[in-house]
């Protein structure tokens, strides 16, 4: 089995979207091994988005994750992070394939409701930044 770490992010709360991307990971098998509402500071999610600091988007995309709550999650599963990365889209939902989360539910491309790990190694900075041991079932 394999976790990944997701993000409904600050657009998809603010829009209701919680239970439709939650149904979609049941759906899909997927389980929740952790799950928390957050609302980051800027701080954190500078933190969070380190590894993109010096890219154009940074500053924008730091903003919009500190303005409103997102639900931060533990998901696991057979190749969960391909499987969690396939259900999302494209980053740009304009390129993202029908069905897919940000194609249904995105507006632009840095609200694009949902963030998914691109790695194991990135899965575990992520989940580490966000949860505790005592918070993982």
């Amino acid at each position: 089995m394999q976790q990944t770490f997701a993000i409904v992010k600050p657009d998809g709360v603010a829009r209701g979207l919680i239970g439709d991307v939650l149904k979609r990971i049941e759906s899909a098998g997927l389980r929740f091994k952790a799950m928390k509402l957050v609302h980051m500071t800027k701080a954190q999610a500078e933190g969070f988005y380190a590894v993109h600091k010096a890219r154009p988007f940074f500053k924008s995309l730091t903003e919009f994750m500190s303005s409103g709550p997102a639900l931060v999650m533990i998901l696991e599963g057979e190749n969960a992070i391909a499987r969690w990365r396939e259900m999302m889209g494209a980053t740009n939902y304009k390129d993202a394939a029908e069905g897919t989360i940000r194609r249904d539910f995105a507006t632009d491309i840095e609200k694009n409701v949902v963030h998914g790990s691109d790695a194991p190694e990135t899965a575990a900075f992520e989940t580490s930044y966000f949860f505790n041991a005592f918070e993982r079932v």
